[in-house]
């Protein structure tokens, strides 16, 4: 954990988060800032700052097995979504704490800007 990382903070529940699933691994809540009817941050618990830091690949698995679970929970699985990771400040990483946004439930256009 960094003491210094909100996406911690959600973690360690220091901060509330519309919570959509958690595991020992990974956690999955609503952004506060949605830019889609459906916008879910799914994040690892352990703190990683970016894709770069990435050692045990096994991480994106379980991210990418929460995603496919609440995609088909929120019901844009059949009709489609987007899952957007961003990688350091040219790319508009806001937070400092590998998380992927998993997007839907509207038409998302190409490309995204």
């Amino acid at each position: 954990m960094n003491d210094d990382c909100i996406f911690c903070k959600i973690v360690g529940k220091q901060i509330p988060a519309v919570l959509v699933y958690e595991d020992d691994k990974v956690l999955a809540f609503n952004d506060v800032n949605p830019q889609a009817p459906v916008h879910v941050l799914v994040i690892p618990k352990a703190h990683i700052t970016t894709v770069a830091e990435l050692e045990d690949m096994s991480v994106i698995k379980d991210l990418f097995a929460v995603m496919k679970k609440v995609a088909e929970e929120k019901g844009i699985d059949k009709t489609g979504y987007r899952i957007v990771v961003n990688h350091g400040k040219d790319s508009g990483q806001a937070v400092p704490h590998l998380h992927f946004h998993l997007l839907g439930g509207r038409s998302l256009h190409w490309p995204p800007g």
